[in-house]
């Protein structure tokens, strides 16, 4: 065995631990070295070993131990206050302030065995990209679109009422178990531009203020006519408070999550109506009769492209794949990527990608920036059946009006 090189180092805690009066087999323990070393590296630099555990320690030691002991204490306490700041980000905010529990409730059991044979299965109804707040206006769109928060409530209500005829006139056999309702963010208008700080009809928070009254009654026409609504929930990217995205802690510095808490609050006494927030912020997993779904926004997919001429098959293909291979190595893989942000309601082959529309519908931004071909506000619903897997895929038109023709606001429902 390789005699061990002292280094300067090594002598000077040596020094340091004996004048402390730690005995020999500590500071071996310490040092990582044998006793006999220890005892021979002493003798030679004249330092006296403390021959038992407890022998007197002097002043000046006891001194020293102390003020290193305080340096530890106030070290920890600073380790513990940004624990304890991490801790209210991601856990107390719900607990403490919401009064929620600190995690999202387990996916109802009622999901995972809905749809019985012979049945239509469960429906699902997507709900994103409202864009609360914004304005668009019809003369900067050809006549094509007009869009506030009061033309954003009846689109609402004509989507929720148009899904319950679907459910319970247009289709055979309808009974349900109850109704999924994926929120895939970019619910309010948000300030990430300059252009939209300026044009908004309101400030982010008077719109979502509004918003969570027009989802409240949402929500309590579906409970009553399904009798349950399960609603998965994800932020989009135009409800965050950052100019630039964010990585770490996304959902805490966005709307769009706050916006869900408040509903999980409202709706706790109501046990029709369940939550599940993404837990992580960005991507929620849930199964509905069998059928595995992870619901996402669709700002993250790790690529870029898609324009006015190609679309977005392009970009959603790509990121299809991508998040599949992430996931899949991390034992989430799924059968289904359900999506929104993109503004187009489309599926790829094999229902592995379900792009949901939006409620705002064609704007200045996608006639002018990209280009992109007009498109009716929708947004989609279709069923999920324990044998069949996803069928029966429609597009629910968020209003009367035809592309090319003014809207005339008159012929739609009242209230």
């Amino acid at each position: 065995m390789a005699k061990h090189i002292w280094t300067d180092a090594e002598r000077d805690e040596l020094r340091r631990l004996a004048a402390l009066g730690y005995k020999g087999s500590d500071i071996a323990e310490s040092l990582g070295l044998g006793i006999n070393a220890i005892h021979t590296q002493a003798t030679r630099l004249g330092v006296k070993l403390t021959p038992i555990l407890g022998a007197p320690i002097s002043d000046e030691a006891w001194a020293l131990e102390r003020q290193q002991l305080n340096d530890t204490v106030r070290e920890l306490r600073s380790e513990l206050a940004s624990i304890r700041r991490e801790t209210l980000d991601a856990k107390s905010i719900r607990r403490s302030i919401l009064g929620l529990s600190e995690t999202s409730p387990d996916i109802p059991k009622w999901i995972l065995r809905s749809g019985k044979a012979g049945r239509a299965g469960t429906p699902v109804l997507p709900i994103s990209d409202a864009h609360w707040g914004e304005v668009t206006s019809l003369a900067e769109t050809n006549n094509i679109n007009e869009y506030n928060m009061v033309i954003g409530q009846k689109r609402i209500r004509w989507i929720v009422e148009k899904a319950i005829s679907i459910c319970f006139e247009h289709t055979v056999n309808p009974q349900y178990d109850g109704i999924v309702v994926p929120v895939l963010g970019d619910m309010v208008s948000g300030d990430i531009h300059e252009e939209l700080t300026i044009t908004n009809e309101v400030p982010v928070m008077p719109a979502m203020l509004d918003l969570f009254g027009v989802l409240i009654w949402a929500f309590e026409q579906l409970a009553d006519r399904f009798g349950r609504v399960f609603v998965p929930w994800v932020p989009g990217n135009h409800g965050r408070n950052t100019i630039r995205p964010t990585f770490k802690g996304r959902h805490f510095r966005n709307f769009d999550w706050l916006l869900g808490c408040l509903l999980e609050r409202h709706f706790k006494a109501d046990k029709r109506v369940q939550f599940y927030i993404a837990p992580n912020g960005t991507d929620v997993y849930f199964t509905v009769a069998g059928h595995r779904f992870l619901g996402t926004h669709g700002d993250q997919l790790g690529v870029k492209g898609g324009d006015g001429i190609i679309g977005v098959l392009g970009p959603i293909a790509r990121g299809e794949i991508k998040i599949a291979n992430q996931v899949r190595k991390m034992g989430q893989d799924f059968d289904t990527l359900l999506m929104a942000h993109f503004h187009q309601s489309l599926k790829l082959a094999d229902n592995r990608v379900i792009s949901n529309g939006c409620i705002n519908g064609w704007s200045e931004h996608a006639r002018l920036a990209i280009r992109a071909v007009p498109s009716p506000p929708k947004q989609n619903l279709f069923f999920v059946h324990p044998d069949y897997g996803i069928t029966n895929l429609w597009e629910v038109f968020a209003d009367k009006a035809k592309i090319g023709r003014k809207v005339d606001w008159v012929s739609w429902p009242k209230g």
